[in-house]
């Protein structure tokens, strides 16, 4: 195979994402290519990146959780992964001729510019700097950072430092060369499974995958390509099967998932607590608690949303599956941690744009709310 992909990041999230779905493409849809993984900060190597390169790249993923009404656990093996590098090792690989994509999670701080520092961009900056002296063709960008326009930003980033540098060369090669497309990433990723099932794992592979990495069956892409850029052409991903959108604009996928996925979390939280719950799947599991769960994603959310109605029903029903998922131990406590902030980005905007359409207030979101304001109140 030849190395398609650079990936800065080994952690669990991107080898169960975006590894994944490599590997489908490659025996569903003839991609043939590997994955060079760059590990993006630290002056050594990690356990867990030595541990993939002693199997030379290779691992397992186990997705597992409720779909379609049933319970499923499914281990597969992942073979696309090259292994991992350090970044100091990273301009080496510009000059690969087969080298065309390049995914990324650094965290949401990774994306940032300060001046004079070796930040993430500043890398990639050099990185491209390296590759045009070569005189290879440019690369397609989709970092998988969790802020808004997360390529844009990268874009803009790398930008900045060609412009610190005067290096108008590179900031020509960054604008006509190369494609900077936002993502939106959706996937639940637990990472390692507990003792128990590890050593069930365990002996159904017939080897310990210290490195196997646990995730939920459902999964969406969302890619924000430029006008006549036909991705799909060159990264095949609806061929292989992976749930992708190819969009110009993002943002109603964007809010979905906020809306139906993140408010419903923070809406359910303090009410579950209330109740003496613990795990987000006892709410969903409870009579009560999937009526106040249904009701607030059919009743409230859904009509604030801008997408087709069958879109929305359909990824409806799946949060309340993912909710279900007997695997996950979603802890509402932990989902709990600054709720008055996550409330004022998720919520209220729910609130606002139900109210503009039917004159009055949500009264699922608001008794979330009410259970929210008595915890704070009895806090202080």
């Amino acid at each position: 195979m030849e190395t398609k992909i650079l990936q800065f990041g080994e952690g669990n999230f991107l080898r169960c994402f975006v590894d994944w779905m490599v590997e489908k493409m490659n025996r569903n849809a003839g991609f043939g290519g590997s994955v060079r993984i760059i590990q993006p900060i630290g002056d050594e190597l990690c356990v867990p990146a030595k541990i993939l390169n002693e199997r030379n790249g290779r691992y397992h993923t186990c997705l597992r959780g409720v779909e379609n009404g049933k319970t499923v656990e499914e281990l597969d093996e992942i073979r696309c992964v090259e292994g991992v590098d350090m970044w100091t090792n990273l301009e080496q690989y510009a000059t690969v001729p087969s080298l065309r994509f390049v995914f990324s999670n650094t965290t949401e701080a990774g994306i940032e510019y300060v001046k004079g520092a070796n930040t993430f961009p500043a890398k990639v900056a050099k990185f491209l700097k390296a590759r045009m002296a070569s005189k290879l063709k440019g690369l397609v960008f989709m970092p998988c950072e969790l802020i808004e326009h997360n390529g844009d930003s990268l874009k803009a980033c790398v930008l900045k430092y060609a412009e610190d540098w005067g290096d108008a060369a590179l900031k020509d090669y960054v604008e006509k060369e190369c494609v900077f497309c936002s993502t939106l990433v959706d996937r639940i990723v637990a990472g390692r499974p507990d003792p128990e099932s590890a050593a069930r794992y365990a002996e159904k592979l017939g080897e310990k995958d210290e490195v196997l990495v646990c995730g939920e069956p459902f999964h969406f892409f969302v890619i924000e390509t430029p006008e006549g850029f036909d991705l799909e052409s060159e990264l095949p991903l609806k061929k292989a099967g992976v749930n992708v959108v190819y969009t110009r604009d993002m943002q109603p996928y964007r809010t979905r998932k906020v809306r139906f996925l993140n408010a419903a979390h923070t809406a359910l939280v303090y009410w579950g607590l209330e109740r003496g719950f613990e795990e987000v799947a006892q709410v969903v599991g409870d009579k009560e608690g999937g009526a106040f769960l249904r009701e607030l994603l059919f009743d409230e959310i859904f009509p604030t949303v801008d997408l087709p109605d069958g879109e929305k029903t359909e990824y409806a029903n799946s949060i309340i599956e993912r909710f279900s998922n007997p695997f996950a131990h979603h802890k509402l406590a932990s989902i709990a941690l600054n709720t008055i902030a996550k409330w004022k980005t998720r919520c209220l905007p729910v609130v606002c744009d139900y109210y503009r359409l039917y004159g009055k207030l949500p009264p699922r979101m608001i008794e979330g709310y009410e259970a929210m304001a008595r915890h704070y109140d009895g806090a202080k």
